[in-house]
């Protein structure tokens, strides 16, 4: 009987996940074979928007012979674009994460009086179109990759900072109380409260400064770039060649989701203590 009952449980859960994968994936097997059916039903012109077939075929060709001719030289091929933006990706967020985490710690703990009067500037400077932060960052710094890196540092490291303040000041003062109160370190305080209480919100700056560092790569690679997904972009609508187009859209869009998947999986090893609250 125990043998049967595992088994029904086991078919069971396996139909609970299969109907999961359903509701999460149906609109977007949806979206994807509308692309592919509206424009050869001649819904949707195809020299704009060509069949979703048809642009996977050119990132095959992309992949390994190169993204196709400019300027009378041939292209490197996809995936070296899809490193170089990688790099220039990675760069920036990590830079960001590297400036953002410790002064959120500092201004949301240590420092909160020094946080009140700078708060102000610091929304301000968040606030700011990065769009229009583009001329003051060539002047600074040329359009080399240092520019590049930078444009993501900027947009990324907001949304990490006021993360970690928000989630350091929002620790319950009781339990900072009890632990001093027991004599226990600051390091050990830092790491056994401070950290994981303000794990899930430094987790959703993490996230939405990456999700913006995907965002903004298009617009860092328009500025003097010769490589990357970026770039990609801006040739192809010169050249008006939209299946590259939508070749680099679409896997810059890949490239995002997977970046938040990772930081969805490191969150939910870093917060295994965490238990979902009981519904009501």
């Amino acid at each position: 009987m125990k043998g049967q009952e595992r088994v029904l449980l086991g078919a069971q859960s396996l139909r609970e996940r299969l109907f999961f994968y359903y509701r999460k994936g149906v609109a977007v097997i949806a979206f994807l074979a509308l692309w592919e059916v509206a424009p050869r039903l001649g819904l949707l012109d195809r020299q704009f928007i060509p069949p979703l077939s048809e642009i996977f075929v050119t990132m095959g060709q992309m992949w390994g012979v190169g993204g196709g001719k400019s300027q009378g030289s041939q292209m490197a091929p996809l995936y070296v674009h899809i490193l170089v933006s990688l790099k220039r990706t990675a760069l920036g967020f990590f830079s960001a994460s590297a400036i953002a985490l410790p002064l959120g710690f500092l201004l949301g703990g240590w420092f909160k009086r020094f946080e009140e009067y700078l708060n102000p500037l610091l929304t301000l400077l968040a606030k700011i179109n990065p769009f229009s932060m583009f001329p003051v960052f060539i002047i600074l710094f040329g359009i080399g990759e240092l520019t590049k890196v930078v444009i993501i540092l900027w947009v990324s490291v907001w949304p990490i900072l006021f993360g970690t303040i928000n989630g350091v000041r929002g620790i319950d003062p009781l339990l900072v109380k009890a632990a001093l109160a027991m004599g226990t370190p600051k390091l050990a305080l830092f790491w056994k409260v401070v950290l994981p209480g303000a794990a899930p919100h430094i987790f959703a700056g993490l996230k939405q400064g990456g999700g913006t560092s995907f965002f903004m790569l298009i617009a860092a690679e328009m500025i003097g770039a010769t490589a990357g997904l970026g770039f990609l972009v801006a040739n192809a609508q010169v050249n008006f060649q939209m299946r590259r187009l939508f070749v680099a859209v679409i896997i810059i869009a890949i490239l995002g989701l997977l970046l938040n998947w990772l930081l969805e999986r490191l969150e939910r090893r870093a917060l295994i203590w965490k238990e979902d609250a009981p519904m009501g």
